[in-house]
């Protein structure tokens, strides 16, 4: 503390991914308001403009305890076309002190809302910790041992290794802000009519559909909602249209600066939730707390073991590592929950990012709006049919190991030329501009 009341000014840093579609990703309104020191669990989201324009206005940083330091967004954010050795998303932090003296930090968003430094030395003192858990896992052959050598689903082994951590109530506690946040993603972005920000004049689309698909009785709430479209009779494409309605709802929210749960990305945020939304509403009327509980369980697991096999970061692999991740998240989730084997939990994973492997990300002037919203929808769909594709398979007859998979999906990342990895250089976001929308 003592050392921040003798900084002067801040200079900010971005380079790679992280800088070609860095307004397009709105990550330099992301900087200003981490160095308000708002969080982006808690602040008031509605408040992000004033924040911003005030900041822009005043040219200056104001913290608790009188401490405050130059900062103009214009000159003190710099944009950088440069990649950093370690990371494609990198950022740099420089400290001007009143004294003449400066320090520099590095640090690279490597997917998922995470953000690290490279390497660092407690780092190998961490992976021994983790090596604690009651079944460490690291790949989709360890998971499954443990599932066939104790009789237990997925979620129940993932549950264990969260208690290592974690008392019952911290992670229904969790589990339940989670959610809570999901449903109201889905909630506002079904109510709220308009224009996306940024310069695409893309309409948001999941008001209109939900105006079309909503014929239950009244609701002035969240819960209410999700009785009302139980009541409502639906047939297969009126399905196909609530799973698509829900995922471009939560984007919506999403490319509005609204906030969502990293799942495993912002922008891919839009699949989990509607897939759950899908299972209570229209296969079990009866879905509670515990089954969402299950579905984050299994989805978060299968999650990591694609973090640790390979990426979720687009910058490091395309789409693939969105979209491709979140769709065999989903599947797996939704998968335990109609009742499937841990062996076919595991084959509904690897079919649903088998058919998403080699995605481009290429959003339209750095835009997490075409083709990134529509590809939430496609997301979704496809996690429900690998789903049913697993539950009616003999899963030892499957082909294709989810972790060969996960490997085949890290080399494809790896082989990708970096056009069509986040940078906007590629692909549609090349053969399309602001001025053909």
């Amino acid at each position: 503390m003592n050392k921040l009341k003798q900084v002067q000014r801040i200079q900010v840093d971005l380079y790679g991914s992280l800088s070609l579609t860095g307004r397009g990703h709105a990550t330099d309104i992301a900087v200003m308001m981490g160095l308000m020191d708002k969080d982006p669990v808690t602040c008031d989201i509605a408040q992000i403009p004033h924040d911003v324009a005030a900041l822009s206005s005043e040219k200056c940083i104001k913290l608790n305890d009188g401490i405050q330091f130059e900062f103009d967004p214009v000159d003190a954010i710099t944009f950088h076309r440069k990649f950093l050795p370690y990371h494609p998303n990198g950022l740099r932090f420089k400290a001007f002190y009143k004294d003449g003296k400066s320090r520099t930090e590095h640090f690279y968003s490597i997917g998922g809302g995470f953000v690290v430094q490279k390497e660092r030395k407690r780092a190998q003192k961490k992976k021994v910790t983790f090596s604690c858990f009651p079944r460490p896992v690291q790949t989709a052959t360890e998971l499954l041992n443990y599932c066939h050598r104790d009789g237990m689903a997925i979620s129940e082994v993932v549950l264990e290794n969260e208690r290592y951590m974690r008392s019952d109530e911290e992670i229904n506690k969790e589990f339940k802000a989670v959610w809570d946040v999901m449903l109201d993603s889905m909630y506002t972005g079904c109510h709220t009519e308009g224009t996306l920000p940024g310069g695409l004049n893309v309409r948001r689309r999941a008001y209109d559909n939900h105006l079309k698909l909503q014929k239950g009785k009244p609701y002035s709430n969240k819960e209410e909602w999700i009785e009302a479209i139980r009541d409502t009779e639906v047939k297969f494409r009126e399905i196909l249209k609530w799973v698509s309605c829900f995922a471009l709802a939560v984007n919506e929210v999403n490319a509005s600066l609204g906030r969502v749960v990293t799942a495993p990305t912002n922008g891919s945020a839009g699949v989990i939730p509607s897939v759950i939304m899908y299972y209570m509403v229209i296969e079990n009327h009866d879905a509670n707390f515990e089954d969402i509980k299950k579905f984050l369980l299994v989805a978060g697991e299968v999650g990591a073991l694609f973090k640790k096999g390979a990426t979720i970061s687009a910058a490091m692999g395309g789409c693939q590592a969105e979209i491709g991740v979140s769709s065999a998240m989903a599947a797996a989730g939704l998968t335990e929950l109609m009742g499937g084997t841990p062996d076919q939990v595991l084959m509904a994973a690897e079919i649903a990012m088998e058919h998403h492997l080699g995605l481009t990300c290429d959003p339209i002037a750095g835009l997490v709006q075409v083709p990134c919203i529509e590809r939430n929808a496609m997301g979704a769909i496809k996690a429900i049919n690998a789903c049913e594709l697993a539950l009616d398979a003999d899963a030892s007859h499957a082909k294709v190991p989810l972790d060969k998979v996960i490997n085949t999906m890290w080399q494809t990342a790896q082989d990708m030329n970096s056009k069509y990895k986040e940078t906007s250089e590629g692909g549609l976001a090349v053969n399309v501009s602001l001025s053909d929308c």
